[in-house]
């Protein structure tokens, strides 16, 4: 039997390929999360250099820029940053390879995160769910690159503020692409164009009477492209329900921040988590969701 049939036949071999996948593409995704970041902010400080015409001799290079001039997803190879030992491919292994060092690097002994890992078994238990909700099409494929860049943009956007528009801008134009060729995800053309639109320009209307009202910037525009990147994938009819619940749960999360490891309210929060969280669960259990709410509405 071919590997295509047999994977269609077979639901548990598709969850389990597609869990191993996940756990590869987490691996990578630690890599994208540490780098990209990185990269834009490099790129962004020598377009300023250029636009007010620095000399190359006067341009001030970190201790990292200096160390690793040639800095991108490939280069420099993957390194403990404390002792700066180069990681084996046999050390490399998503999961497995943590467990076996012990949580620690094999040269200096220094701990691991334990955030590798866990992006590492996040990214394998959704692909796992994706492949259990859709099976074996190349919906499934599709899905699973939204949730990866979900994933990413969440890390992304915690850690330093920010939503690259390498990841939204091609998530968006992912969206609009696979319900244009109809690969089953029963979203139209027109539901998909406008769900763009209406997701942009709806957190961008907030965001400016907030700024008008406050004089402060609620949100960034990053926030902006992504809902118009979920719009795009679901439609408009998900938009306020994704709205709806990330706010809800931004609010809880920030609540609880505040009471019990003491925040100070006036500490800037990322909003594209919660944006991504809504996002996902509405891409897997979306129809069932906005069922429910509209039928609430009407009763």
């Amino acid at each position: 039997m071919e590997l295509h049939a047999l994977l269609a036949a077979s639901p548990a071999l598709l969850i389990t390929l597609s869990v191993i996948l996940g756990l590869l593409v987490g691996s990578f995704l630690n890599v994208v999360v540490y780098r990209l970041p990185i990269m834009l902010q490099r790129d962004w400080k020598q377009q300023c250099y250029e636009f007010l015409e620095v000399n190359k001799k006067d341009q001030i290079e970190t201790d990292q820029e200096k160390e690793h001039p040639v800095f991108n997803l490939q280069k420099p190879d993957s390194h403990c940053p404390n002792c700066k030992h180069k990681i084996k491919p046999w050390e490399n292994i998503p999961v497995i390879s943590y467990l076996a060092l012990g949580g620690k690097c094999s040269a200096c002994k220094t701990s691991i995160s334990m955030r590798y890992p866990s992006v590492e078994m996040v990214a394998g238990i959704l692909s796992g769910l994706v492949a259990y909700n859709f099976g074996y099409t190349w919906l499934t494929l599709a899905i699973m690159i939204v949730v990866w860049s979900l994933l990413a943009l969440t890390l992304i956007d915690y850690d330093h503020q920010l939503l690259p528009d390498d990841i939204t801008l091609p998530l968006l134009w992912l969206g609009l692409l696979v319900n244009a060729v109809d690969l089953g995800f029963g979203v139209s053309t027109v539901d998909s164009v406008i769900g763009a639109v209406a997701g942009y320009l709806s957190l961008w209307s907030f965001y400016w009477i907030f700024k008008l009202l406050t004089g402060k910037e609620g949100m960034g525009y990053g926030d902006f492209k992504l809902l118009a990147a979920l719009g795009a994938w679901m439609g408009w009819q998900s938009l306020l329900p994704i709205i709806i619940l990330s706010s809800l749960v931004g609010a809880v999360f920030g609540i609880v921040m505040i009471v019990f490891k003491g925040r100070d309210r006036s500490a800037p929060m990322p909003f594209g988590p919660f944006l991504a969280g809504a996002g996902l669960i509405m891409l897997i259990w979306g129809p069932q969701i906005i069922n429910a709410y509209y039928s609430t509405l009407v009763s």
